[in-house]
């Protein structure tokens, strides 16, 4: 399953396409970073973003496979990240998280069958749109994609636990 991101630019709508797995992942991770040392349960992040919570549960796992992720059990559990949010490069998480697809069937370790493989030019353009779109990726952080923390916890209707607005509350003045 995929899901369609367009970008807009030069007059002319540029689809791309990236798994939903992906999408999930770099969601969960954007929640937690948007506050960071707070935990969060998949149920808060599902409810926020509207999306289901048995695929968030396998994203979630694949994340704290990763090392980006880590889950405390019990009360007051839930999910962190394991890094901090300027430590994750976005194109490593799309990396790892769209499981090495390849653009053409000549991508592959295999030889393709292919009429036209002595004098095909595709593979070598494709692998520099490939390398090109990891390339600008790995430029960003998970930080980068947080920069707007407020908005971004009042969108999602983030709530700091009562423990932690406690500490994070201006002190009353005399």
């Amino acid at each position: 399953m995929y899901t369609r991101y367009t970008f807009h630019g030069l007059g002319r709508d540029n689809p791309m396409r990236l798994t939903t797995y992906t999408d999930y992942s770099l969601r969960l991770l954007m929640y937690l970073a948007a506050e960071p040392g707070r935990r969060a349960t998949i149920a808060d992040i599902a409810s926020a973003y509207g999306i289901s919570e048995n695929h968030l549960t396998k994203v979630a796992h694949g994340l704290g496979r990763e090392g980006w992720l880590c889950t405390v059990r019990g009360q007051g559990g839930g999910l962190e990240l394991a890094v901090p949010a300027a430590q994750i490069r976005i194109g490593q998480v799309v990396r790892r998280s769209e499981g090495g697809d390849l653009p053409a069937a000549c991508f592959g370790d295999k030889p393709v069958d292919c009429n036209i493989a002595p004098a095909c030019q595709l593979r070598g353009v494709l692998a520099e749109a490939v390398e090109a779109f990891y390339a600008a990726l790995d430029r960003h952080t998970l930080a980068d994609l947080v920069r707007q923390p407020r908005a971004l916890t009042r969108l999602l209707a983030i709530t700091s636990p009562p423990s932690q607005r406690a500490r994070s509350a201006p002190a009353a003045q005399p």
